[in-house]
């Protein structure tokens, strides 16, 4: 059986996929930038009215996955904040400026996070050796990555996904993401053996899940 995240930058979003019968939300902020910290009171209103899982972003802005000290300590106090809303999880994911993966930052959040487990998001696809970033990320404690296999969409990076997906070995779960749609979910999971899909939903460029889609993903 496939689990299926829905990427939510709107309640409006979180909504349609709630309805629609996803597993899950990722829940964030800033379309345009791929994802950043949304809005507490948006988090709030929507724990309301959701009662499937909602993983938080967690990420001060846009562009690289290197962030500086006073960054740091927003993403922490943004953690800690959020974490009073009775969330389920959250997603970050952070690198040094070399593109390997800071454990000691990372590690810090995912404890901080206890006892709601993380998922590292596609900074593991600018990540330096795929195979030495997943072994990295499984010892910070993330129950979860999310990748298109280091490619820019799961298609191209389906062997990849295949490899990390033989290689996790059940020691955490490979969230596969990027690029995918209704249209490719059925190869890129027989492909890849892989369980758990993410994916925005969005069909027309807009900003807004597609409710049809939401569906078409959860059956397929």
């Amino acid at each position: 059986m496939s689990n299926i995240e829905i990427a939510c930058f709107n309640p409006e979003s979180a909504l349609i996929a709630f309805e629609n019968g996803a597993d899950r939300i990722e829940l964030c902020d800033g379309l345009s930038e791929g994802g950043t910290t949304p809005n507490f009171d948006t988090v709030k209103q929507l724990r309301e009215k959701i009662n499937i899982p909602i993983f938080v972003m967690i990420r001060p802005r846009g562009g690289d996955f290197t962030y500086s000290d006073e960054e740091f300590e927003k993403m922490k106090s943004d953690l800690i904040q959020l974490k009073s809303l009775n969330v389920d999880g959250f997603v970050f994911g952070i690198l040094h400026e070399n593109d390997e993966v800071n454990v000691e930052q990372n590690k810090e959040l995912v404890e901080l996070a206890k006892p709601y487990p993380c998922t590292f998001h596609r900074a593991f696809d600018r990540a330096r050796d795929m195979e030495v970033s997943l072994e990295k990320v499984i010892g910070c404690g993330f129950k979860t990555i999310l990748t298109s296999g280091q490619k820019p969409n799961v298609s191209e990076g389906k062997e990849n996904l295949k490899k990390l997906v033989e290689l996790s070995d059940g020691r955490i779960e490979i969230l596969v993401g990027g690029g995918l749609r209704s249209a490719n979910i059925q190869e890129i999971r027989d492909f890849t053996k892989a369980s758990y899909f993410h994916s925005s939903a969005i069909t027309d460029g807009g900003a807004f899940a597609d409710k049809d889609e939401v569906v078409a993903l959860k059956n397929k």
